[in-house]
């Protein structure tokens, strides 16, 4: 049996909610939509998905300061895409360090962006059709998987 282009995206679509995942049309979440997940389509990660994610995977840690880390996050704009690519990779792995004051005095805390050791915490998301805006025009990948945005 030969599969078209939209039978393979439903059937990929169905593999990753058989497995957990949460399925999303790009569509209902775009900058546009009635319930948006990104403020414009040059926007790559849902940041309120990460948010809500860094909270309850860091539940210690005050919002400033994830706010702080997903600043730290954001400002990662290497012109070579794979040390871009890689200063991210290593924050996923690790984590960001960020200030916290307690008791009136200054410490350091590492906000976890993913939970590798209880992964019911995260989000699992996959969108089809994320339209992204591209520097000389949109591109809609038929699959993005999202881990907590």
């Amino acid at each position: 049996m030969i599969l078209n282009e939209q039978q393979l995206e439903d059937l990929c679509l169905t593999w990753f909610a058989d497995t957990g995942w949460q399925v999303v049309k790009g569509g209902d979440i775009a900058p546009d939509s009635d319930q948006p997940a990104r403020t414009d389509y040059r926007q790559v990660w849902l940041q309120d998905h990460l948010l809500d994610a860094m909270a309850r995977i860091n539940p210690d840690i005050p919002r400033s300061a994830l706010e702080q880390a997903l600043q730290t996050l954001k400002a990662i704009n290497d012109p070579q895409p794979i040390v871009r690519n890689r200063r991210i990779h290593k924050l996923l792995r690790s984590g960001i360090t960020v200030d916290v004051v307690v008791n009136d005095h200054k410490q350091q805390e590492l906000v976890q962006l993913i939970d590798f050791k209880t992964p019911s915490n995260n989000q699992f998301l996959v969108v089809n059709q994320f339209t992204v805006q591209g520097t000389k025009q949109p591109r809609r990948p038929d699959l993005v998987a999202f881990i907590n945005g």
